[in-house]
């Protein structure tokens, strides 16, 4: 584990790798066997270069609190059309892909798939400084890829249809849109990237996968790892004490807009301690999980929890890296005071890859733009290189996946057929992605 002080003054990035290095195999000029610390050596070269933050943005405050409250509606514009998945236990998921007109994609495009932060969507601007570039076309500068955002039951517009909402620890959501996306795009590398939050539940799934993980690559940035550890960590300091506020009466406003939807089940569990959590005044983190999320963050086993200790104790992500089987490139920021423990040895697994910049605050790294006065995000470019990297130069060994087939209407996988999914109806419709969610404040 490695300590951050966000007063540090250095802008170098730090950049760990395991101590032996997965070999694999790429395709540029010539087929290569290489490690792939040499991969990212060569083809992410943005990602050892030093993150300079914008001179009125100079610490990790300032950055989160722009990401926050920036105006950022003019900004990497897009537009999704948006499937509606039902799952076996009722619940629902909003799948947003883009770009709307795909026609002129070939059918093995690379896509993008976002898992994103606490209580934000398909909408956030961090999300959308990503994906603009990666699916602008190649003759302007982008990738050229296909991109979809999962968003989690109860965000960005998306209805609770049952008795359960989302966690940092409940992956099976994540894995029955995968089911769906691969199903659809059965030629296409699949290349997920997770946002705080999302990016926890990101590495908990691709650790459980292993062999059979469906993705080509992962991507996490912000993830909070070890829950329990920043969870102290914000109850601790006066300021910790304000961003975990924040996120609490984030999580309260999200769940008091689903109130009329968990009353039609009054006598079950979690909608019980629904009633109870929005009933709190302004609570951290901490305690809306120790009464809500515990109970209602995921589905039976394990949930619920005795305690919010115990959910975190479950959820982190920390102590399963050791088991990720495909390429895994994390990145925080030293001065994030949201999260202030990150494991730069990774267990040693040699498929990971550790960066740590020295600025850049939780979902920040806003550097100066051309434009003057204004600001873009640095993140883009490491990230946009190593999904490139992994999509077209690297090759992937013949991958291990479990049969997928439809069951009763839904797509299962065999083995899980406890789970599945299926289209809710084939209604298309259009969702704006600068258009945020009424009482939730965004880049949390």
């Amino acid at each position: 584990m490695k300590f951050l002080f966000p007063w540090t003054s250095e802008r170098k990035t730090e950049v760990r790798h395991p101590p032996t290095s997965a070999v694999v195999t790429i395709q540029d000029h010539s087929t290569r066997r290489v490690s792939l610390r040499e991969l990212v050596e060569e083809k992410c070269p943005s990602l050892h270069a030093p993150f300079h933050p914008a001179w009125w943005l100079p610490n990790g405050h300032l950055q989160t609190l722009y990401c926050v409250l920036g105006d950022f509606s003019q900004r990497d514009k897009i537009v999704y059309k948006r499937t509606m998945l039902r799952l076996k236990d009722g619940g629902t998921l909003g799948l947003d892909f883009t770009p709307v007109d795909d026609t002129n994609l070939r059918p093995d495009a690379p896509i993008v798939v976002v898992l994103h932060g606490l209580t934000g969507g398909s909408y956030e601007s961090y999300v959308r400084a990503i994906l603009s570039p990666v699916c602008l076309p190649p003759s302007e500068g982008g990738l050229g890829y296909r991109a979809v955002v999962v968003n989690f039951r109860g965000c960005a517009g998306v209805p609770i249809t049952s008795p359960q909402f989302y966690s940092a620890g409940h992956t099976d959501d994540f894995r029955q849109a995968i089911f769906y996306i691969s199903t659809l795009f059965p030629d296409a590398p699949l290349l997920g990237i997770g946002f705080s939050l999302g990016a926890n539940v990101l590495t908990r799934y691709v650790a459980e996968e292993g062999q059979h993980c469906r993705l080509r690559s992962a991507c996490v940035l912000g993830c909070p790892w070890n829950l329990a550890a920043n969870n102290k960590w914000l109850d601790s300091t006066y300021i910790g004490n304000i961003y975990s506020k924040g996120m609490g009466q984030n999580l309260v406003n999200l769940l008091k807009s689903h109130l009329n939807s968990l009353s039609q089940t009054p006598e079950h569990d979690v909608s019980k301690a629904a009633m109870t959590a929005v009933a709190l005044n302004k609570p951290t983190i901490g305690e809306f999980d120790n009464t809500f999320t515990k109970v209602g963050g995921g589905s039976s086993p394990p949930w619920p929890f005795a305690s919010g200790a115990d959910y975190y104790e479950y959820a982190s992500s920390h102590k399963v890296l050791g088991d990720v089987r495909i390429p895994l490139l994390s990145i925080n920021a030293a001065d994030d005071p949201v999260v202030q423990e990150v494991p730069m040895d990774a267990k040693g697994n040699e498929w990971i890859i550790m960066a740590l910049t020295s600025h850049g605050g939780h979902l920040g790294w806003f550097e100066p733009d051309d434009d003057w006065g204004q600001v873009r995000r640095w993140i883009r470019r490491p990230v946009l290189e190593w999904f490139h990297a992994t999509a077209e130069v690297l090759q992937r060994e013949t991958p291990q996946h479990l049969d997928i087939r439809e069951v009763d209407g839904y797509l299962t996988e065999v083995g899980r057929e406890n789970l599945g999914c299926r289209v809710l109806d084939d209604k298309e419709q259009i969702i704006r992605g600068t258009e945020g969610q009424a009482g939730i404040l965004a880049g949390l």
